[in-house]
């Protein structure tokens, strides 16, 4: 905006706010000065079509062969709704003989204004039903918008969800979190169902998250993370260093048949809470300090001297536990291989519960989900959403990045074993 026109501006404001009593009164007068801006400007439109000014408002004459322009006039106008955040402005849209008038202010069939479906879309990602928007926008706009128009805005969003789960992704991922969250989908029998949307999310050189892909299926199992990670590599994800992931049965091996180079490491957070399953509740708070000094020893041998004690004080009384952390020991143990810093990061997957977490917060108004492709929709917003925060890297990542420089310096872009050496 230059500086006359915003002059004329305040001068309109200030004689607004001498009138203007309520904000009731100040909508109403906004609404006017709005319908008759735009309305002005669609004539002006009007006037360049038919050769008479320019978009800028400057005379401009007809040449006298030109009977193609001289013989179209105008034809009188038409009226036309729009939704806005101010109400229902009805404009009175200028039409020409020839009907080949194209207003670019706003198109033929465009019923809403700039910005209106902006509101809808943010009303949508924080989780909101079609009915409750319709219901909200109601309240605060005066606009009657249906059900099927909401539809039809975040239908948008489609092609976009489509583009974004077929992107390329970088070759190297130093960490990977992989879980499974529930969601309620009505599928194709009209049943509604508990199905598993598998979540992706990957911490870059840079140390800082992002969300690698989105996935649904009725049920959470092994040979499904497999399709998933398959189709990771298959979008140029070609190397993980780290995959933390909970206990699922047959996880780290499917990890392993895709990635063979990565190490895997559970989540402790899950391990404990699934030992304390099995334990009473006098048992469960000094049962539970016992599994902190193995997870929190300094070297692996002491973790397994840990073990071995905690297996003599419990092993008899729980002996599940003990050998449930038996089976799984090579894989609770690839945290030992790392400094602090990036114990820190990998020995849970909290990083995607507090994700998790988002979503359940952004979905608890849906109780269950028409079909997949709305399912997958609402919770890529709602990552989306809470991906804004992303902006740091994670705590101690440099740290992190020049041990893993040195553990997998033939595995880091740009380096070679010789250029190592």
């Amino acid at each position: 905006m230059d500086a006359t026109l915003k002059l004329k501006a305040e001068q309109l404001a200030g004689d607004i706010a001498s009138q203007a009593k309520t904000l009731g009164d100040l909508n109403d007068l906004l609404r006017i000065l709005t319908k008759s801006a735009l309305e002005r400007m669609l004539d002006t439109e009007m006037d360049a079509h038919l050769g008479r000014k320019t978009l800028a408002a400057l005379p401009v004459e007809i040449e006298a062969g030109d009977q193609a322009a001289a013989a179209n006039r105008r034809n009188g106008h038409s009226k036309k709704t729009l939704r806005g955040d101010r109400g229902e402005l009805t404009l009175d849209t200028p039409r020409d003989r020839d009907g080949t008038f194209e207003p670019l202010l706003i198109p033929k069939h465009q019923r809403r204004l700039p910005g209106f479906d902006e509101k809808i879309f943010a009303l949508y990602a924080k989780g909101m039903t079609t009915r409750d928007i319709q219901e909200v926008v109601k309240e605060l706009y005066g606009v009657e918008v249906s059900p099927t128009l909401v539809s039809q805005i975040t239908a948008d969003l489609d092609a976009e969800v489509t583009a974004w789960q077929q992107r390329r992704l970088e070759a190297v991922w130093p960490i990977v979190y992989l879980d499974g969250l529930v969601v309620h989908v009505r599928g194709d029998s009209g049943r509604v169902s508990p199905h598993t949307m598998y979540v992706a999310i990957g911490v870059n050189l840079q140390g800082k998250k992002e969300l690698l892909g989105l996935w649904l299926c009725e049920t959470e199992g092994a040979k499904f993370w497999l399709g998933c990670l398959t189709d990771l590599k298959n979008r140029g994800l070609n190397d993980v260093f780290v995959a933390c992931v909970d206990g699922l049965t047959g996880f780290a091996e499917a990890i392993r048949a895709a990635y063979p180079q990565t190490k895997v490491q559970l989540c402790i957070v899950h391990l404990v809470r699934a030992a304390l399953k099995y334990v009473s509740t006098a048992d469960s708070h000094p049962l539970a300090a016992d599994l902190k000094t193995i997870y929190q020893a300094a070297p692996v041998d002491e973790a397994e001297q840990a073990l071995a004690k905690f297996a003599e004080v419990w092993g008899a009384k729980y002996p599940t536990i003990v050998k449930q952390w038996r089976l799984k020991w090579n894989d609770i143990t690839t945290l030992f291989d790392f400094p602090p810093s990036i114990r820190k990061a990998i020995y849970t997957t909290n990083a995607i519960e507090s994700v998790n977490s988002v979503i359940r917060k952004f979905t608890r108004n849906r109780k269950q989900y028409p079909n997949a492709a709305s399912a997958i929709k609402l919770v890529y917003l709602a990552i989306h959403e809470a991906s804004k925060r992303w902006t740091m890297p994670i705590r101690g990542w440099k740290a992190a990045l020049n041990h893993f420089a040195i553990l997998f310096e033939d595995r880091l872009p740009g380096r070679s074993k010789k250029e190592a050496a």
